[in-house]
């Protein structure tokens, strides 16, 4: 029950990421509901394709009810929160948090092993917003070399895997590892940190 609780929030966040940023482009209420459904699902549709079930999103039509809330909740309030600039970082930094740890969970309980389980985890985590962005014709995030969007993910879904192999997996870890991912988000915008190019600086003068 509290992975898909976790699961449904985390589709949530990232499609009231989505619907804003379809707000701040001039799109429609269409547009919005379909952008934020694409962030909000995407990367869970990605995960259950590549382990060879039906997509949580086609199998429990639940899953459709977060988009439409975050449709509807953008299209009352975008007034009020777009003074708050950050606030799309925030949805989306909650996402990753709670994505990254429900699609390593998942992956594990079918049967996946720790490495492939929290690849598909990260995968989870960053698909949406990956497609958001893509859609939205704008550079993902994933790929800004003065960001380090997926790291905070990559630590999560280790952590998890880890946990759940040693048997720590619990409610209680579980929250400890979102707030701990969410952080670390937040503290890399906050802060501007970022990795390494791919190739140094004297090889691509």
């Amino acid at each position: 029950m509290v992975p898909l609780v976790l699961d449904l929030l985390g589709t949530f966040f990232f499609a009231i990421s989505g619907s804003l940023l379809a707000a701040r482009r001039g799109f429609d209420i269409v547009g919005s509901l379909l952008l934020g459904s694409l962030t909000g699902l995407g990367g869970g549709v990605i995960r259950d394709v590549v382990l060879g079930v039906t997509p949580n999103a086609f199998a429990k039509p639940i899953y459709l009810a977060p988009p439409v809330v975050a449709a509807v909740l953008v299209y009352v309030l975008f007034g009020a929160v777009q003074r708050f600039s950050r606030t799309l970082l925030v949805f989306d930094g909650g996402g990753l948090a709670l994505f990254c740890i429900t699609g390593t969970v998942i992956a594990l309980e079918r049967g996946a092993n720790p490495i492939a389980a929290a690849v598909l985890g990260v995968t989870s985590a960053v698909g949406g917003g990956l497609l958001r962005d893509v859609v939205a014709n704008r550079d993902p995030r994933l790929f800004d070399p003065h960001d380090v969007y997926a790291v905070p993910a990559m630590l999560g879904a280790a952590i998890i895997a880890v946990l759940w192999n040693l048997g720590g997996y619990n409610p209680w870890t579980e929250a400890a590892v979102a707030a701990l991912v969410f952080a670390f988000r937040m503290l890399s915008l906050r802060f501007r940190w970022h990795v390494p190019l791919a190739a140094s600086s004297r090889h691509t003068a």
